[in-house]
């Protein structure tokens, strides 16, 4: 029996989730999750994605949501549109958005094949509630439609996705000249021209019918055109549902600090619950669905469940030609799925492999598609948990006889590629891109400190002279009490720098800068790669500095590590030339420990700005 949504980060998960299991078809990826056999309901539900960043947000609540309705009795397939997360790239988009329409006819045929049931029920948000109602046209007998903060207006869509872009852009310190202006981007995603063409005509309010026997429509709190469009929907189907769309705007703020609306999780799970019918015959044992391996030409994908009890979700991406250099581990940013940011794993894999070079990216547990660990904090980012996981990866390689293999990771990606690094001694080497910290003190909160990141001096005395920095601050757009705080914080950071050298004569340490100069003893000790990458401004830079010296002076000691600082970049590498220099790094690192082979130099002074490694060898 279900008991409903639950995802305090204060509290602990008390149940082990079924694991959703790997599907795929039409060139992209799904996962099914099995309704409990005990339970079994004839009904089975599709889950139909919003687009770019907020698929990024609502990843994990779709999952929680599979979750709950397996255990009640409802199985649930997710799935990636053609040409997005982890599908195979289209070439073709000139049909706008009937690729992504037929992606989503082709996962209901396969919902029904893996579960067996008499009919569906359409769970969408946002665009993808545009796709649904085509959808549910085209399948007709649909039970049931759920419209989640619908996109009621394309033209209204795509300028709220402009705004919501550049508030990312500013969140992120993106200068204007850095950010993308053509088309229609957000978070390092693109939206195709002909999908955008397409987008812009949308316009719900016009709809005459909804092919559906039963429909429900949350509404985004405080916004009077889903309340509009909410009265049109009754008024085409009198027994429509209506409910607000509570903790909406915390959901997709961020996936980093993603809080999951227990709430209106839980009220779509009733609401499914009271439209599915039980299965009247006795149920018949099922047999796993195989994940047939996504080809090409350069690589072959095969999304896999590992771990003790196959609890990590992960895709193994292999070339097609000779393997050559060591198999990246490709980990997750804080609670951005497998695919990255901005897609970045995803191109990191397959360009790879384009080299000869193996990865496997997954997600940690509760993070994106992995189930949550019993017993474990709901809140799992820099837990010591994750190195088991690190692991568990470990082990999946050496039985596939992938090994050696390299961690890489950005951000907590970066931190636990170190962690894992010291961890399991299988690590070779370990490619960090702008990690915040090294060491994690248990006297920090998770949440508080990524809520309020310091940034660097730099990045401060730079914003002061942006003339929309002052507009900010007259409107009260700014928290002035705690941009001052952050301020003097990196004020303090700075002349703890400049007192290091004393500081290190001195009989004690912090905690912290033992464990530091221990992890990296111990790394040099066994002779592990360490290619660190830090963008110009970063705060993580900020830290390193307080513990290496400005440029890395006091890296010298340890021969294994090398030092490249990327001007002109946000934290998350969005740019192209960003992007381009860490998979460089990735490649270098992996050919250099798997094959001691060199690969042809390249330029790299437009990514690299440190006087001291800059003009260091890439193998």
């Amino acid at each position: 029996m279900s008991t409903g949504l639950d995802t305090n980060k204060s509290k602990t998960t008390r149940k082990a989730a079924a694991a959703a299991e790997p599907v795929t078809f039409a060139g992209t990826i799904g996962l099914f999750a099995p309704a409990s056999q005990a339970l079994r309901k004839s009904t089975a539900v599709l889950f139909v994605s919003p687009w770019g960043f907020e698929e990024m947000c609502t990843r994990k609540f779709f999952r929680v949501l599979a979750e709950e309705l397996a255990e009640a009795g409802v199985a649930s397939l997710r799935f990636d549109y053609a040409g997005t997360g982890d599908a195979l790239e289209v070439a073709d988009h000139s049909r706008g958005l009937a690729v992504w329409l037929e992606t989503a006819e082709q996962a209901a045929a396969q919902l029904k094949s893996l579960s067996g049931c008499d009919s569906i029920i359409l769970v969408s948000q946002s665009l993808g509630s545009t796709i649904a109602v085509d959808l549910a046209q085209r399948l007709g007998g649909v039970e049931g439609i759920a419209l989640m903060a619908p996109a009621i207006s394309g033209r209204l869509y795509l300028r709220e996705l402009s705004v919501w872009s550049k508030m990312i852009d500013d969140g992120m310190g993106v200068a204007e000249s850095q950010r993308e202006t053509q088309g229609v981007w957000i978070a390092g995603l693109r939206m195709s021209d002909e999908i955008a063409a397409e987008v812009r005509k949308i316009n719900l309010m016009e709809l005459s019918k909804l092919a559906a026997a039963n429909c429900l429509v949350l509404t985004r709190p405080n916004r009077s055109a889903d309340e509009d469009f909410a009265a049109h929907v009754k008024d085409l189907h009198p027994d429509t549902q209506e409910a607000v769309y509570r903790g909406y705007d915390e959901l997709v703020f961020n996936p980093t600090i993603a809080t999951i609306p227990v709430k209106t999780g839980n009220y779509i799970v009733e609401w499914v619950k009271s439209i599915s019918r039980p299965k009247m015959e006795t149920p018949t044992p099922r047999q796993r669905p195989t994940a047939a391996p996504l080809k090409t030409s350069e690589f072959t994908e095969v999304p896999l469940r590992f771990g003790k009890a196959g609890e990590l979700y992960g895709i193994l991406c292999q070339p097609t030609a000779a393997r050559r250099g060591a198999t990246a581990i490709i980990l997750t940013t804080a609670y951005d799925r497998n695919a990255g940011w901005g897609r970045t794993s995803v191109k990191m894999a397959r360009a790879l492999a384009r080299d000869g070079i193996p990865s496997l990216r997954f997600d940690n547990a509760n993070v994106g598609d992995s189930p949550p660990t019993p017993g474990a904090p709901e809140q799992v980012l820099y837990s010591r948990r994750q190195n088991e996981e690190i692991t568990a990866a470990f082990d999946l390689l050496e039985s596939s006889k992938l090994l050696p293999a390299v961690l890489v990771g950005r951000c907590s990606g970066g931190y636990l590629a170190f962690q894992g690094s010291l961890w399991d001694e299988r690590s070779s080497g370990l490619i960090a891109a702008n990690p915040y910290v090294f060491h994690w003190s248990g006297k920090l909160t998770v949440d508080a400190s990524l809520r309020h990141v310091p940034r660097s001096l730099e990045t401060y005395r730079l914003k002061l002279l942006q003339f929309e920095t002052l507009k900010r601050l007259l409107r009260g757009e700014i928290d002035v009490p705690r941009a001052i705080k952050n301020f003097i914080t990196s004020l303090m950071r700075r002349a703890i720098r400049l007192s290091r050298p004393m500081l290190d004569f001195a009989p004690f340490r912090s905690e912290e800068r033992t464990a530091i100069l221990d992890l990296f003893q111990s790394l040099n000790a066994r002779k592990v790669e360490v290619s660190l990458i830090y963008t110009a401004h970063d705060t993580g830079l900020e830290q390193f500095n307080d513990h290496f010296g400005k440029n890395g002076s006091y890296l010298k000691r340890y021969g294994n590590v090398r030092l490249n600082i990327i001007p002109e970049a946000d934290h998350n590498l969005t740019q192209a030339h960003a992007q381009s220099f860490y998979l460089q790094e990735v490649r270098s690192v992996s050919l250099k420990i798997g094959t001691r082979q060199a690969i042809p130099r390249e330029d790299r002074s437009q990514a690299v700005k440190s006087p001291r490694y800059a003009n260091l060898p890439t193998s």
